[in-house]
């Protein structure tokens, strides 16, 4: 090993300080920088890998359900904002205002976009005009910008890359179906590419999107028991419509407005595939966005034909996995912590021995198994790995999960769980904005995360009133 490499440094345990372990691992697998400016990260080569990864699956689903890519300015005229009221007053503790251009006091201030629905409608409403020009079915990736108070990186950054879908539908019938079909592309998309399980349902109206008739959302868990909200899909009915003067021409030849949606997700998504998969070592990622899928790791490089028949095994699964082969003069213990570190989730390695018995070592990074394999077989195998790596990951997920979500009858009972255990909290619920306040305000901070699609009647009365229960709601701490 060359003299001037050092080993991987330790990461701090993650039961020990599960913040600090985070830090550790955005900074030591060389995921993003922090800038200067506060709250915006430089997004470094693999952390950037991952996102554009994410961005290909999700590109790919969402063209598949009859999408297409926009782009919208960055910048909104403060007038153009104030159209939505419900919608500006929701944003405005976090707008950020340009007020000069160049040495020019600007007449009006422009909003840098925290997110981009009158934009949308400013367009429509110059695109809209007979129901034959519906559905619009559009996304579009760019950054936002929120002015944070308090930042972590991926979590909450006051910069951050981002989808953000607007479609207008001739009915309300479609939008609603709209909305829903895109949340379930989310879910699906957690679980098959991100081997993230989650609660999936309803937003309460306190935590509706601001404008919004219905927001639905994707709740996974982190390790830790925290909640992350890893998506939303809005139903906006004919409001921005009606504020924006969007009208089409309909079948019976009226004017009338149309509905609305808007879905999204964000690179909170790399906050999350840390928080619920990593461990003391550092990423674990999942196969299907990792931009190293296998390593290839020569043991005993300096002897004959090692190296070569390294680059040959390379060669083979580059045709069908992102590859690559580490041919430096780090020592192999020094390699195999390295990629551990990054979460590559295989690892091939090769000597000398191998080599005379047609065989590799495959190492899986979620359970660090090993497993001898014939190198006639070796596409097959990596395959099998791959595989079986995400389905564990899933499974680790979804048990950590359950295990970590309790039921609450009695208020008393809620108190004690959010203060002793770690999770998401299944309890009953009035309706009224006055017991979810009440709920925040005692346990520090436990807030109502959604009501899930299939309800349970784990009580005919609300935990924190007693009234008559509408709902069961999942609760629990957010990142």
């Amino acid at each position: 090993m060359a003299q001037n490499k050092k080993m991987v440094e330790a990461i701090t345990s993650r039961d020990e300080d599960f913040a600090k372990w985070y830090t550790d691992i955005v900074k030591k697998a060389e995921l993003c920088d922090y800038s200067g400016v506060k709250g915006c990260m430089i997004f470094r080569p693999y952390g950037y890998a991952i996102w554009e990864n994410i961005q290909a699956d999700l590109d790919r689903r969402f063209k598949e359900t009859g999408h297409e890519n926009v782009y919208m300015p960055m910048l909104i005229p403060e007038s153009l904002l104030q159209k939505e009221k419900d919608h500006v007053e929701g944003f405005a503790p976090e707008v950020a205002w340009v007020t000069q251009g160049g040495s020019e006091k600007l007449t009006e201030r422009l909003c840098v976009r925290p997110t981009s629905e009158v934009l949308f409608c400013e367009h429509y409403k110059n695109v809209i005009n007979s129901y034959r020009d519906l559905p619009k079915l559009y996304n579009q990736w760019c950054s936002v910008m929120r002015w944070e108070k308090t930042t972590r990186p991926f979590l909450r950054t006051s910069e951050f890359l981002w989808q953000e879908g607007h479609t207008m539908h001739e009915t309300a019938e479609e939008a609603q179906e709209e909305t829903l079909r895109m949340l379930k592309v989310y879910e699906d998309f957690y679980r098959e590419t991100l081997a993230i399980p989650a609660v999936v349902g309803k937003k309460t109206p306190k935590e509706t999107f601001a404008g919004a008739e219905a927001t639905y959302t994707i709740e996974p868990m982190m390790h830790n028991g925290v909640a992350l909200q890893g998506g939303t899909s809005h139903y906006f009915g004919d409001g921005f419509a009606k504020a924006f003067g969007i009208t089409f021409t309909g079948r019976d030849n009226t004017l009338q407005y149309p509905y609305q949606t808007s879905w999204g997700v964000s690179t909170r998504m790399i906050g999350a595939i840390i928080m619920v998969h990593g461990d003391d070592d550092g990423l674990v990622l999942p196969p299907k966005i990792s931009p190293i899928q296998v390593a290839v790791i020569p043991v005993a490089q300096h002897k004959e034909g090692v190296l070569e028949k390294a680059n040959e095994l390379k060669e083979r699964l580059k045709k069908q996995y992102r590859v690559k082969l580490d041919d430096s003069d780090n020592s192999p213990g020094w390699k195999f912590s390295q990629y551990e570190m990054k979460g590559v989730p295989v690892r091939v390695e090769i000597g000398p021995k191998d080599i005379e018995k047609n065989q590799c070592v495959i190492v899986r990074r979620d359970d660090r198994t090993k497993q001898f394999v014939s190198l006639d077989d070796l596409e097959q195998a990596v395959e099998d790995a791959l595989q079986a790596v995400h389905d564990n990951m899933y499974q680790k997920a979804l048990e950590n999960m359950k295990e970590k979500t309790h039921t609450a009858v009695t208020f008393d009972e809620f108190v004690t769980i959010a203060k002793e255990k770690q999770g998401f909290i299944k309890a009953m619920w009035c309706g009224d904005v006055e017991c979810e306040d009440k709920i925040k305000d005692v346990t520090g901070g436990v807030k109502s995360r959604c009501i899930p699609f299939r309800e349970e009647r784990i009580s005919d009365v609300c935990v924190c009133c007693g009234k008559p229960a509408k709902h069961q709601v999942f609760w629990g701490k957010q990142y």
